[in-house]
């Protein structure tokens, strides 16, 4: 289980993470919802070690993530998926794909069909470059990029950001497999109240910087969670 405990982070004199604490079961699908603007993307960052917390506790596992470099937390087995995407654009789908294996400690030459199998376009566009890519597609290669590592848990940032409905449902249904097949753990930061009550086991409401509600996923409608994200 991943678990944060009284984690607060400040970007000068502003308190941007006011005590969060939340936990992600493992093999489990885990939404966090809120509003722009109040601290979701500094939580996953300050999770993968790109910012520090100031105070606070972060553990995988029983294990202390403290002071570990994003990369030493991807070897611990945790992987990360970007608001924004941030794929390679010069490099192909499949070099890029291949990148996301760099944390292995054996040298990978091709990508897993597993990876193809869950996304069937990269297949067919492996030779293409990625900033050729449709949005959609470059958010599917971006997850693609993040499974080669072979994570335990797998956070996502937004996902449906700028996607259109068709490549939504295709990338909800395929975290659905992950955690339902392959026993993966998904931590989810989301926006997009239907998608996220489709498809989670738990839930998380963060305003101003602090963890407001949480539940189950099947309590989303009866706890108001959507009109406590509505703009």
């Amino acid at each position: 289980m991943l678990k944060i405990d009284a984690l607060n982070q400040y970007y000068g004199g502003s308190h941007i993470l006011r005590n969060v604490t939340l936990s992600a079961p493992d093999g489990k699908l885990t939404v966090l919802l809120g509003r722009n603007g109040v601290g979701k993307t500094t939580l996953l960052r300050c999770l993968m070690g790109v910012v520090p917390s100031k105070t606070g506790r972060i553990t995988w596992r029983d294990a202390a993530l403290a002071g570990l470099p994003p990369h030493a937390r991807v070897e611990k087995g945790l992987a990360y998926v970007p608001q924004g995407r941030d794929i390679f654009p010069r490099l192909t789908v499949e070099e890029n794909l291949i990148v996301g294996a760099a944390s292995l400690p054996k040298r990978v030459k091709s990508v897993p069909e597993r990876i193809y199998e869950l996304f069937p376009v990269l297949k067919d566009m492996r030779a293409r470059r990625g900033g050729d890519l449709s949005g959609g597609q470059q958010q599917q290669l971006a997850i693609g990029r993040a499974l080669m590592s072979e994570p335990q848990l797998l956070i996502l940032d937004e996902p449906t950001e700028g996607i259109q409905p068709s490549i939504i449902r295709d990338i909800g249904r395929t975290l659905r497999r992950l955690v339902d097949e392959d026993g993966l753990t998904v931590l989810l930061v989301e926006q997009y109240y239907d998608f996220a009550r489709e498809l989670a086991d738990q839930y998380w409401v963060m305003s101003r910087g602090e963890i407001v509600a949480g539940g189950a996923g099947s309590e989303m409608d009866s706890a108001g969670v959507r009109e406590m994200i509505a703009v």
